[in-house]
């Protein structure tokens, strides 16, 4: 057997938890290789570099071309103008002859009436009635787009349950708050020539509303305010415009349950993605990340906010 001396020294890592060995393995293997006479070098992972260097106050400066440096929201109730049969009517057109297909919604023939016959009555609307949305195409039972309609935010727009494509103008159910934006004098890793655009989102917990999973129930607000970073260059500005149509139109945030903790009636992330690791990545949630801006900008599209809105 060779002697232990010539035995090279494995590192054992990730002593924090951050990698993929989990640390009590990591732990144990160290006991057992020490056991075995083997050397043991221990080494600490890297930790992520959530913030940036100290700012003093006279630093900050507004970002250029953006107007302000606060929105804030408050409860907004939602258009009741409309009713519901109204908003349907808008986006669609009429279909005399409907093709021998499955209605997506309900799972029937268009041939045949809406499984929603006898759920649903409404004046005027017969179950075999089929509507084409004006934009994509895509056909459905009347009755069905009703329901649709009905089981969402009511805001007064629709959303092609195939495609994805918005009629009117999609709002989400962001509980009320407060996001800052501005510009400090670092720079992000991957746009070393550029300053920095902080977002600070600040949320306070409180009791959700009727568009809420469980109205009257109270909601928490963990990890409040939540800062954000992006480069501030050309398109990073516009990503800031854009996040801030999405913040008025309350879909940046919503109430659900939390992916990491698992927590319920809590505000969480809502499909826009933002990165909250200031100088590094190690989270994912950080830079260099070269396709970021252009993911997000794919995110805020999808929910209906392009740079038309601006």
């Amino acid at each position: 057997l060779p002697s232990p001396r010539r035995v090279p020294a494995l590192p054992v890592k990730n002593l924090n938890g951050t990698g993929p060995i989990h640390p009590a393995l990591a732990g144990m293997t160290g006991i057992l290789m020490c056991a075995a006479g083997l050397p043991v070098c221990l080494t600490r992972a890297p930790k992520p570099i959530l913030h940036p260097p100290p700012v003093s106050k006279s630093d900050i400066k507004p970002v250029p071309g953006v107007n302000g440096i606060c929105r804030k929201t408050k409860k907004k109730h939602l258009k009741k103008s409309k009713t519901p049969e109204d908003v349907v009517r808008r986006y669609i057109q009429k279909v005399k002859n409907p093709p021998d297909e499955d209605c997506t919604i309900c799972m029937e023939r268009l041939v045949t009436s809406s499984g929603y016959e006898g759920i649903l009555s409404h004046r005027g609307i017969k179950p075999e009635l089929v509507g084409k949305l004006g934009k994509c195409g895509h056909m459905y039972h009347l009755l069905c787009l009703l329901a649709m309609y009905n089981n969402g935010n009511k805001d007064g727009s629709l959303q092609c349950p195939t495609c994805k494509a918005i009629y009117g103008e999609k709002t989400g159910t962001q509980p009320p708050g407060k996001m800052e934006f501005h510009l400090i004098p670092h720079s992000l890793p991957g746009y070393t020539d550029s300053k920095t655009i902080r977002i600070v989102y600040d949320i306070p917990t409180g009791i959700q509303g009727p568009e809420h999973p469980n109205p009257g129930k109270k909601f928490t607000a963990r990890g409040f305010p939540r800062h954000c970073y992006l480069p501030d260059n050309e398109k990073g500005r516009k990503v800031l415009k854009l996040l801030i149509v999405a913040w008025d139109r309350r879909l940046i945030f919503t109430i659900g349950t939390s992916n990491t903790t698992g927590e319920s009636d809590t505000v969480v992330w809502n499909e826009i993605h933002h990165k909250t690791e200031f100088g590094s990545n190690l989270t994912g949630h950080g830079y260099p990340d070269p396709n970021y801006l252009d993911n997000v900008l794919a995110e805020l599209l999808a929910q209906g906010v392009s740079e038309a809105t601006l």
